[in-house]
Order: C-alpha cells, then structure tokens, then sequence
C-alpha cells in the first residue's frame, strides 16, 4: 500500500506508475544461493507494496524458528508491485507477493502469477475472507475505507455528523465532504465501490449526481484530501484545511491519536459508519519461486498469530484470524464495522474500468 497506512489506514492504491525497490531484512549470508536458485537456499523474498511492516521481534522470531532470512522488496504502489510481478510472470522477482485485495484479486488471478498453496493456519482464518477456494491466495489482513468527520466542527456547529451515504447528499453537509479521484486513488476507488454496493449499478451515478451538487470536493490522493483538505486531521489543521469531511480508514482516529503530539485522550475524528467499502488484503505464493518451501513458511507465518496480532499498529489494518486480539488503541478509538459494503472481485474485474471511466466524465469533467 502507499504511504496512506503508514499513518491512517488499511489504503490500498489502484496506481499505476514506475516502481521503486528497496529490500530489507536479513543479511547477505545466502543471498548468492537465492539467486543461483538452489534448493537449500535460506533465504526467502516477500514482494510487496511499500507499506508493508513488521516488527524487527516478530520477524527474527520467524527467522530463528524457520531458519530462513526474510528479504523484504518493496515495490511502489499495490498496483504498480502487481504489475511488476505480470510481467515477470514465471520468472518472479521473490517468492511470495502480498498486498493484492479484493478489487484487484481477479486480474491477478486471471494472469495465473500464483501456484496454489492451502496455509497449515487456514482453519483459523474467518471464512468468509477466503474468496479464493483454489487457495492461489491467501487472506492477510481487512481494513475498511470510510468517511472520516472532524468531531469539533459538528460540535460546535451543533450538527450531527452523517453516518451514511443518504446522509452526505443532504442540504446541512454541502461543501463539507472531500474525497479522492477513484482514477487515481485507492480510497477514491473504494467510495465508488462503496456506492456501487449499496445502490447498485442502476442506481449509482444518480448518487454521484446528487452528491457533486451536494458540492464533494474531489483531489487526487488521500494524502492531499487527508493531511491538507480535511480539517480534522493533525495535517489538515496546520495546513488550514476546511473540510470537516473525508474518505479515509476505519483505523484513521486510532492513527490520530497514536500520533498525535502530544497524544490526545479521545480521537479527535470518527467515522460514519454507514460508508464503508471492506477491503481484503491477500498474499499468494508466486508460480517459479525459486523457494517455494520457504515461501510456504512465510505464508504460514503471515497467518500466525504473532503476525496477525502485530499488523494493526504496525500497519493499521485488522487481523483475519479468529483468535488474534486487537491492541487497546483500536478497541478504545476505533469502531467495528458491522454492515460494509461489499462488491464480489470478479463483478470489480468485469466492470472497473468502465465504472471509473463514467465516474470521471459525470464527477471530475
């Protein structure tokens, strides 16, 4: 994911664009047997988007009870670390990718980049986030994309904040809400996808018609709607921002308050819970890996509980294993998202350009 979840959230960017690689983890001891591809090779190479964190205990406890060295290259954006690894198809540049989700799943899948592999921790992985019954790919992590409010602005305008789509075309929230472009932008695409769900394919470009001249505001990535237009936000408030709504994470107040200088006793943003879109982060073991036993190690590792309950504050996402515990940060500041929205991968695959292509001619043009 962008840098979107390093401070607010499971983000996951739909971009394309040149990557960039860095690796980390593990030392240079089997690096030359990794790449000469012997079987005895000890090291094994995660491929994922540059949000991709792990605590330094957590991962060298893997290494000392596996005997593997983790090579970690991260490679820009969900979608551009996706495309990088089609066109590699067959010759990938490490063994296991993780950071696909739900409204990309059916494009990787269709370019067959992943040999099937069923995790041992499988029976502890909640059901219904395994949308793949070949096990090409394996659940990791749900994150929920939602609007965001500023707590003090209704406060002190004495307005309820909107908790659901219906609510954001009303009279008393025009020019409040910013969102991202769903061209351009993770988020932006998961609020499309959010109205797709809940109006359907009849019903949601009447939405977006009331909601432009309901006067959303549309930028290009959650950085800018978040950290300069939203004014809940510590960056949207020293940046002045005036927007008192935006499309972010469900894990956006915890983030505010974990950050916050110095740390605030209540979030100061919350989250309409009426507009969220589910996200489902996957990883998968890729089809040449040159270490394929090691990468079914790390599989199972990214399953474990020690990973699952390491992820939130590592990288603001929620565990998908039935007996991993939620830090105190979240159960105190965020909220459990009961009802999201939800639109199965393959409806994404066949519709999502077109989708994208007249949101843009009726909301950006």
């Amino acid at each position: 994911m962008s840098t979107t979840r390093k401070i607010a959230g499971a983000a996951l960017a739909a971009a394309l664009g040149v990557s960039t690689l860095a690796a980390c983890g593990g030392g240079k001891k089997d690096e030359g047997a990794a790449a000469s591809g012997s079987p005895k090779s000890k090291t094994v190479t995660l491929v994922s988007h540059d949000s991709f964190n792990v605590t330094d205990s957590v991962l060298k406890e893997f290494e000392q009870q596996s005997g593997y060295t983790v090579k970690v290259l991260k490679s820009g954006d969900a979608g551009a670390a996706l495309n990088q690894e089609i066109l590699t198809k067959g010759s990938p540049r490490g063994d296991v990718f993780f950071g696909v989700d739900n409204t990309l799943l059916s494009r990787a899948l269709d370019n067959g980049i992943f040999t099937p592999y069923e995790v041992k921790g499988l029976a502890d992985v909640k059901p219904e986030y395994v949308l793949d019954k070949e096990h090409r790919v394996t659940p990791i992590d749900s994150g929920d994309i939602c609007v965001n409010y500023d707590k003090a602005y209704f406060a002190d305008k004495k307005i309820a904040p909107p908790q659901t789509l219906d609510d954001l075309i009303k009279p008393e929230y025009k020019n409040l809400l910013v969102t991202e472009n769903a061209a351009t932008s993770s988020p932006g695409l998961g609020f499309l996808l959010a109205s797709i769900g809940k109006y359907g394919d009849e019903g949601w470009k009447d939405y977006w018609t009331k909601l432009k001249a309901n006067g959303v505001e549309v930028v290009d990535g959650w950085e800018q709607a978040y950290n300069e237009r939203f004014s809940g936000s510590a960056g949207g408030k020293k940046a002045k921002g005036d927007r008192p709504l935006v499309v972010s994470y469900a894990s956006s107040p915890p983030a505010e308050v974990l950050y916050g200088e110095p740390q605030p006793a209540e979030a100061p943003t919350g989250v309409s819970t009426g507009t969220c879109f589910r996200q489902v982060e996957f990883a998968g073991l890729l089809k040449g890996a040159k270490n394929e036993e090691g990468g079914k190690a790390l599989l199972d590792f990214l399953v474990g509980k020690k990973f699952q309950e390491d992820m939130p504050l590592q990288m603001f996402v929620n565990p998908v294993t039935k007996d991993a515990q939620l830090p105190e940060l979240f159960t105190k500041h965020g909220v459990v998202i009961e009802k999201p929205e939800t639109v199965p991968p393959e409806t994404i695959a066949k519709n999502r350009e077109q989708w994208v292509k007249a949101w843009s001619s009726l909301v950006v043009k």
